[in-house]
């Protein structure tokens, strides 16, 4: 069946579970030219059904339905028939239902304002190729666009920084340099408390004694060399294990914490650490917070120079395992 102007008429499924709705769109859509309904639906379930028997060109269709929603057939037809495309025709204009919808296949999102001129332009776009969205719905996609662009560019500056948390908040340094902790730092500094305390113990018993928490970056070692470059056991070049480093597990450290630490004292930026392990820089960032809590460190440089006074690394470039 061809329209009056010659157009191929586009042969249209309408899926609503109210009777009235339903049964409204179904004559509008019979008063627009270059439509043409071939069948109706009152649930998901009855729409993927009609739309393998019946083949339409489009189907209109509401969200909230019993059986089967709207988003689950929408799925459905596109997976089972991709000659099929889907205009959501509903109430909701939400994140929750328009995202999911457009997930699942839906090429065109209406809400149930929307005139009829609206609704037969929206059905000859996605027939065409193109989106069938109404004005409000391609607004909510072009902040949500912006939003997300401008998330990543913020990320990326805190990526560099190396000071993001958890929730991709800059929040482990404040204006002054001061650390910025939250309730998980303070968890982190009774942990390594803890650890420390029975550290400092056994090497009084057994090495005597070293110095106290203001000499973290600056621990004495045997022959009583103090400062940025002394470590217990030796000179900053030898290897941990060597007159009792402290290597990979100090401060409470994982192995991949501490593999991470070396990785910064190497220079690598959190998405370079990311790709030499293998893992998502999300989880570079959990384990960097995670030192960070744990050493007291503030920033990267800190980071860096707690490697080296922990015999994590020799010297740029190379990390000693």
């Amino acid at each position: 069946m061809s329209a009056a102007n010659g157009d191929r008429v586009a042969r249209v499924v309408v899926a609503d579970d109210q009777a009235v709705v339903r049964e409204g769109i179904v004559m509008l859509l019979g008063l627009l030219p270059g439509i043409e309904v071939v069948g109706s639906a009152r649930d998901g379930e009855e729409a993927v059904a009609l739309t393998a028997e019946l083949a339409p060109d489009v189907v209109l269709m509401d969200l909230r339905m019993p059986r089967c929603d709207g988003v689950e057939a929408t799925r459905r037809i596109r997976d089972r028939h991709p000659g099929t495309e889907v205009v959501v025709l509903t109430t909701y204009a939400d994140d929750d239902s328009l995202f999911p919808a457009l997930r699942a296949g839906a090429r065109g999102y209406l809400t149930k304002d929307a005139g009829g001129e609206e609704i037969g332009r929206a059905v000859r776009d996605v027939i065409d190729g193109r989106a069938g969205l109404s004005p409000s719905v391609q607004r909510r996609l072009l902040d949500r666009l912006i939003d997300r662009e401008d998330r990543e560019d913020r990320n990326d500056r805190d990526d560099r920084a190396g000071l993001v948390d958890q929730d991709g908040r800059a929040g482990l340094v404040d204006q002054d340099g001061r650390a910025g902790r939250d309730d998980r730092d303070r968890e982190g500094r009774d942990d390594r408390n803890d650890q420390e305390g029975s550290s400092d113990r056994g090497d009084r018993e057994g090495r005597g004694g070293r110095e106290g928490r203001g000499g973290r970056f600056g621990r004495t070692g045997p022959g009583g060399g103090s400062g940025a470059g002394a470590v217990t056991g030796g000179g900053p070049g030898e290897a941990p294990g060597a007159g009792g480093l402290a290597g990979p597990g100090a401060d409470g450290l994982t192995e991949r914490e501490t593999e991470v630490l070396a990785l910064v004292a190497d220079g690598l930026s959190n998405s370079e650490i990311a790709g030499r392990l293998r893992i998502s820089t999300a989880t570079v960032k959990t384990h960097i917070n995670n030192l960070f809590a744990k050493t007291g460190v503030r920033d990267r440089a800190q980071a860096v120079r707690y490697a080296y006074q922990h015999g994590l690394v020799r010297a740029p470039g190379r990390r000693v395992t």
